[in-house]
């Protein structure tokens, strides 16, 4: 699978121009990719204004989305806020080429932001069935917990996106190879760069990791478009020589 991560700064909360300068660089993007990856709340940036900026699933941006995945003829991701029976969330949208759509609700609010006051936390671990791949999606703050990341359902690639903070860039690197490691998973992390209105500047640092916790893309801090190949052999080859994850305990989540 080829994926292309998008790593930018982002306008603060105004949709209409983070939507013009993410499809200028989509428009840019080789017909051979398969998957495109924006960062955490790409159209607003990691605002807790969410009942000015939120749309529903019905809006623009949703719309833009499986506009651009059906031009390209690829799948594209990345969270937005959506509203949905009076409640906010932080939602991930995965958009097929054909325009249908899966979607995650973050589990885990950053409180330290405040966002657990403002948006509803999600209540399912989602794993979308792509090209052959299973693909595990998850959100920023999402990283600190293994226990929900736990590879229980044999996926192939475990995909965060994220605006995370240049202070917590060490975390960031340190938990992303972990996720790897523990769960014999390509793990692929988009981060947005610059600074935000509330001051916290972001380096980026998107980067891709393989099952052994080996780079494939070493952390980059500069806007671009980054694309690498998987190969999901290699790594199912590597589950049977390292069956790891026969040996994982068993639990239950509560949610």
């Amino acid at each position: 699978m080829k994926i292309a991560l998008i790593q930018s700064d982002l306008y603060w909360e105004d949709a209409s121009k983070n939507k013009k300068s993410f499809e200028s660089i989509i428009n840019e993007i080789d017909s051979s990719i398969n998957l495109i990856v924006l960062p955490e709340m790409f159209s607003t940036g990691f605002t807790m204004n969410a009942s000015e900026v939120a749309e529903t699933m019905e809006g623009e941006t949703v719309r833009w989305m499986q506009s651009l995945a059906k031009q390209k003829n690829c799948a594209i991701t990345g969270s937005l806020i959506i509203t949905e029976n009076g409640n906010y969330y932080n939602r991930m949208l995965f958009v097929f080429p054909s325009g249908e759509m899966q979607h995650y609700d973050k589990r885990h609010l950053f409180s330290l932001a405040g966002e657990d006051k403002f948006y509803t936390g999600g209540t399912q671990k989602v794993i979308v069935d792509y090209l052959g791949w299973k693909i595990c999606l998850q959100i920023c703050y999402d990283l600190r917990f293994p226990v929900f990341a736990r590879n229980v359902e044999n996926y192939d690639l475990l995909l965060y996106v994220a605006n995370w903070p240049k202070v917590r860039t060490n975390a960031w690197d340190s938990l992303l190879k972990a996720r790897a490691i523990e769960n014999l998973s390509y793990v692929v992390g988009v981060n947005r760069i610059g600074l935000d209105t509330n001051n916290y500047e972001h380096i980026g640092h998107s980067q891709v990791v393989d099952f052994l916790g080996n780079y494939i893309l070493e952390p980059q801090e500069t806007e671009n478009v980054f694309v690498v190949e998987l190969d999901k052999n290699v790594m199912l080859e590597t589950r049977k020589k390292l069956d790891f994850l026969s040996d994982k305990d068993l639990f239950r989540i509560d949610f």
